[in-house]
């Protein structure tokens, strides 16, 4: 999600002064998905999904980690997912990473509480990004659908707002965690979904 981080590059010098050093947050926001039904789900399809969207980003925190402490400051800020939360068919590996992510949110929050770095995934709902993108084809074949019906009726469908996120709005939900002003706010998995996990 490039535009993601040149919203983020662009407005990260107002919190830091422009002095990089004083840059100690990390967003984690590598994502793949792979759309079929359970049974028919191949397995390296399953280990590249959790290996790019748990994986990954557990072993970012862990290397980064030690350096938040020694500096005694730090913003840990996992991209999860609506699907942190909910499930979706055909959609195993995603919906179980996931759910990981907000798992491992958690468990890194209460660790770190008392050193001064917090810990909060964002969920956001579906925002048009290439990875949306590319699988629409697949869920076309999935449910035997056109296009159309599946932006509306299957993307959008839970989304009482019947908008995408936009990058930007993501993206700044990150900077205001990153802010002091969130210093208390960890441990929290908090959605940009238009209203989906609200139902």
């Amino acid at each position: 999600m490039q535009s993601f981080y040149s919203f983020l590059a662009r407005h990260t010098r107002r919190l830091t002064g422009g002095n990089s050093e004083g840059q100690n947050g990390r967003c984690d926001n590598a994502g793949i998905q792979h759309v079929s039904p359970i049974e028919q789900f191949p397995l390296e399809k399953w280990d590249a999904v959790i290996a790019i969207n748990l994986s990954a980003a557990f072993h970012a925190i862990r290397a980064t980690v030690p350096g938040m402490k020694k500096r005694g400051w730090g913003r840990i800020i996992p991209t999860a997912s609506a699907h942190s939360l909910v499930a979706s068919p055909f959609k195993s590996a995603y919906v179980a990473a996931k759910h990981g992510i907000a798992g491992l949110t958690k468990t890194v929050a209460l660790e770190l509480a008392r050193s001064n770095i917090t810990c909060n995934c964002i969920s956001p709902g579906y925002v048009w990004t290439p990875l949306v993108e590319k699988q629409i084809p697949n869920t076309m074949e999935a449910r035997r659908m056109r296009r159309d019906e599946v932006i509306n009726d299957v993307l959008l469908a839970a989304q009482p707002t019947k908008e995408f996120v936009t990058v930007e709005q993501v993206a700044s939900l990150a900077l205001f965690l990153c802010s002091d002003d969130a210093e208390q706010i960890t441990g929290a998995n908090l959605p940009v979904d238009g209203g989906w996990t609200a139902a």
